[in-house]
């Protein structure tokens, strides 16, 4: 054996063709679980074989229950362990070393979980085994390099561009999750007939959760149906990989939070507070009779917990009843016996309006919030070998603390692994969930003596808009808005309604936080909404003054590169005196002329400063335009009013 060491780096993917092709909430996180879990694989592989993880920091709970032994209550219910790693050290003479172990054991790992899925819960016959095969065995794409140079950080990016992953040409009608796939029934005729005979038989074959896991008219590829189906079996999982160690499975959530139960959890509180019993259990019951089942039953939520005991039906209703625009959607709540449901769906929306009337609830939001969040030019200090120990721990300290912060969020944390965050949460907790995150990534590199820094990407979205499109732009936000225009160390937010995009935002953290020191930090934005709420919301910032500041800002707003005609003080007090005499302003009640204007003019140059976007320049600066852009004030008009129009 050799006393040199050598360097493996290996990466496995599709990663965004895997995790972000999505249906539900659920499957977005089954995605990201099972890549963070072949991932663990991986690193097993290589240890196995006398190889030192370097990087990432391999969680040590995550990897003693890959293998049966972690601690009894402390399953890991997410992914923490990223899909690439770099830096892997294998102190093995090169020749003995087997690189190819590693990807045959990802290989091993996928085809025992998908094939306890198969024996479970389809075994249907030579054609359809012929499709399930193809696609299992054909999909991942993994590479590898050896190099004695531990400085050569770019070593594996040099080897996939040697190479191009490209699917099979797939035949047949595709699978409504994962573009390009053919769905497993292989029938060949246009008409849905067929195609729906054999996914109705998949339904009601009796295996546990089937019923609810597959929707009418789902049809799925081999990949998308693992995904949707493994938890339920992924705890009976065990198969003896060919290195000669045992992989064991765990209990992982079989149920993961909707869109529209995440769009509803501080309807639901409220209501549970203050909302009139007996009212609140004839609704759950008639609700339970809509949908046959309870939907949530497993979902745990930071600020219902406490009500479990006690109304413990009512949280675990599936979470389109919480929401009238869904009890009338026929797509939803309509089944064979049309007019039955269509009559039960109106009584379970009657029953909502009577909670929505009691004094201090209003209708849920029908928004959520999608929160990605990624370091920022990790890479580049990654690629310095000094660097390397401290960033390890660092990853290694950050993502621990991440699943508390979430849930102390009232969220539902998708991945956390490396330097990357991904989850859902209710509209109200996303920009304050990602505020403590970042304060956490500083906490936990305060050891490094480099500067660095975490960008946050927040979609607030219409439980009406398609998952899979706004899981796809989550990565642009982020990547293109808040790293690369507005310099990184940013927030960059969008709101999307049924009809597309309305509105987009963006700052650096410095421009958006309030850090004076002693005060909790909070973005102005929030701050600016808080002013706003309150008895008198739909007046003061829906009506007359919202479209001043529309009208305003096309006046200010220079042409090109030339300089605006007004300064900047003089626009804050043109728009301090609009808000005045817009005769909605909750300042009315300041008898003093003088001190009623300088309140004015504190508010608006808030809402002023976090109107001007900001632009990275050819050096790297990034510095706030001359331009008012109306995204801002709409986003404050957003957070108000929680999308309702």
């Amino acid at each position: 054996m050799s006393n040199s060491k050598n360097y493996l780096h290996f990466t496995l993917g599709p990663v965004q063709g895997f995790v972000s092709q999505a249906r539900r909430t659920r499957d977005f996180w089954a995605g990201s679980f099972i890549l963070s879990w072949l991932s663990a694989v991986a690193i097993k592989a290589v240890e196995h074989q006398g190889g030192e993880i370097k990087f990432p920091h391999a969680d040590e709970n995550y990897m003693q229950w890959l293998v049966g032994e972690g601690e009894k209550g402390r399953e890991p219910k997410q992914g923490s362990i990223p899909n690439r790693f770099k830096g892997l050290i294998a102190e093995v003479d090169p020749d003995s070393f087997n690189p190819e172990e590693v990807t045959e054991a990802v290989q091993e790992a996928w085809e025992a979980l998908a094939d306890r899925v198969w024996k479970k819960d389809l075994g249907l016959g030579s054609d359809i085994a012929e499709i399930w095969d193809r696609q299992i065995e054909k999909f991942w794409d993994m590479s590898w390099v050896i190099t004695p140079d531990k400085a050569d950080s770019a070593v594996l990016d040099k080897r996939k561009n040697w190479r191009s992953y490209t699917p099979p040409a797939e035949a047949g009608i595709k699978c409504m999750m994962m573009d390009g796939w053919q769905e497993l029934s292989g029938t060949k005729s246009p008409n849905r007939k067929e195609l729906n005979k054999f996914w109705n038989s998949i339904r009601k074959n009796g295996t546990n959760g089937i019923s609810n896991d597959l929707k009418e008219n789902e049809a799925l590829c081999a990949m998308a149906f693992v995904k949707r189906r493994f938890s339920r079996h992924f705890e009976d999982l065990t198969h003896t990989m060919p290195q000669g160690w045992q992989l064991k499975g765990w209990k992982v959530p079989s149920a993961v939070p909707s869109v529209s139960y995440m769009a509803a959890v501080h309807w639901l509180e409220k209501a549970l507070e203050i909302a009139d019993i007996d009212t609140l259990n004839k609704f759950s019951k008639e609700a339970k009779k809509l949908t046959g089942s309870y939907g949530e039953w497993d979902t745990h939520i930071e600020c219902l917990d406490e009500y479990k005991t006690e109304f413990n039906n009512i949280s675990a209703l599936d979470g389109n009843v919480f929401h009238q625009s869904q009890l009338e959607n026929k797509n939803i709540f309509e089944g064979k016996e049309k007019e039955k449901e269509k009559t039960q769906a109106e009584k379970v929306s009657t029953l909502l309006a009577n909670i929505n009337q009691t004094e201090g609830i209003k209708k849920a939001s029908p928004f959520y919030a999608v929160l990605l969040m990624d370091g920022d030019s990790l890479g580049i200090h990654m690629s310095d070998p000094k660097k390397q120990t401290v960033i390890t721990n660092a990853l290694g300290e950050f993502t621990q603390g991440v699943s508390k912060i979430v849930q102390k969020n009232n969220g539902f944390l998708i991945y956390a692994g490396g330097d990357d965050v991904l989850a859902i949460l209710p509209l109200e907790d996303a920009i304050p969930c990602a505020t403590s995150i970042r304060t956490h990534y500083q906490a936990s590199f305060i050891e490094a003596k480099f500067p660095t820094s975490i960008s946050a990407a927040i979609q607030f979205v219409h439980i009406k808009t398609a998952l899979i499109k706004i899981l796809r732009d989550s990565h642009d936000l982020l990547d293109n808005i808040a790293k690369d225009k507005t310099g990184r160390d940013a927030i960059a937010v969008r709101v999307w309604k049924p009809g597309g995009k309305q509105l987009e935002w963006a700052q650096p953290w410095k421009t958006a936080l309030n850090e004076e020191e002693g005060k909790t930090h909070k973005t102005h934005i929030e701050e600016i909404a808080d002013t706003f709420t309150g008895d008198k919301v739909d007046e003061q910032f829906s009506n007359s003054f919202f479209y001043k500041i529309r009208e305003r800002f096309s006046l200010l707003n220079p042409d090109g590169e030339s300089d605006p005609e007004l300064t900047n003080d003089q626009a804050i007090s043109l728009m301090a005196m609009e808000y005045l005499n817009s005769g909605k302003s909750d300042l009315s009640d300041i008898k003093n002329i003088k001190e009623r204007k300088q309140a004015a003019i504190e508010r608006i140059e808030k809402l002023i400063t976090q109107c001007r976007p900001h632009k990275r320049d050819e050096q790297g600066n990034c510095n706030p335009t001359n331009q008012l852009t109306i995204d801002g004030a709409l986003l404050v008009r957003f957070l108000v009013q929680k999308g309702a129009e």
